[in-house]
């Protein structure tokens, strides 16, 4: 759920949410109290939550809840940041929000959603698991997440609706739209060469100025890309 009384700001967290397969919006609301109401009637896992807002400060809120859920604060005003993770929120993002900065504390969730029941580790997890979130991604496959290592994809398709992540030992298909993934990958690690297409550039194994071979496959390079391409490698 997103709380914020700001719509544009809304909006963004909305966009955001919908591009990203592992979260179901359970609701959006304009304020705290609003979010309370909702709340009782619909538990979430997690809440994205603006600070300044009128009636109820977003740290006051929480503060009333008994059972509060994982909880990303969104803020304009570095100065509630101490404040934030006393509350023992998950993440603490500072207006404008980037889509690579939303995305950190959403895999930290996922990171730690689906590895604390196996082993009860703390909620904050180990230096070493910090040091590997921006590692992976998870995607809904076949009624599950799905862990994906970004070092292992060798190249996404993409199926319409859906986007086929091919990696050096599997497939994975979801649902979900090839350029929403793009904005989601490392911009010095990944490239696109087709409408349908985005490869890893680490994983090229020739290419000329009409196609690549990526693990043998041979992937086109389209015109309207071409240009793009050109900046990361040369055909010379």
């Amino acid at each position: 759920m997103a709380v914020d009384d700001e719509p544009p700001a809304l909006g963004v967290l909305q966009k955001y949410m919908e591009a990203v397969p592992a979260l179901e919006i359970a609701a959006t609301c304009n304020n705290a109290v609003e979010a309370l109401s909702t709340l009782q009637q619909h538990p979430v896992d997690l809440l994205f939550l603006d600070i300044q807002m009128p009636q109820l400060l977003g740290t006051d809120f929480i503060r009333t809840l008994k059972n509060p859920p994982k909880v990303i604060f969104t803020t304009a005003y570095r100065k509630f940041a101490v404040e934030g993770f006393e509350l023992n929120a998950v993440d603490y993002l500072l207006k404008p929000i980037s889509f690579e900065r939303f995305l950190k504390p959403v895999n930290k969730v996922m990171d730690l959603t689906l590895q604390l029941p196996t082993n009860n580790r703390s909620i904050q997890g180990t230096e070493k698991e910090k040091n590997r979130i921006d590692d992976h991604l998870y995607f809904r496959a076949d009624r599950k997440m799905v862990k994906v290592v970004l070092d292992e994809i060798l190249y996404i398709e993409s199926l319409k609706d859906y986007i086929r992540i091919v990696t050096k030992s599997s497939t994975v298909i979801t649902k979900q739209s090839i350029s929403s993934l793009e904005e989601m990958l490392p911009k010095d690690g990944f490239i696109r060469i087709h409408r349908s297409y985005v490869v890893a550039i680490n994983k090229i194994e020739s290419y000329t100025h009409e196609l690549m071979v990526i693990n043998k496959k041979e992937l086109p390079i389209s015109r309207m890309y071409k240009n793009e391409v050109g900046k990361m490698i040369t055909f010379d």
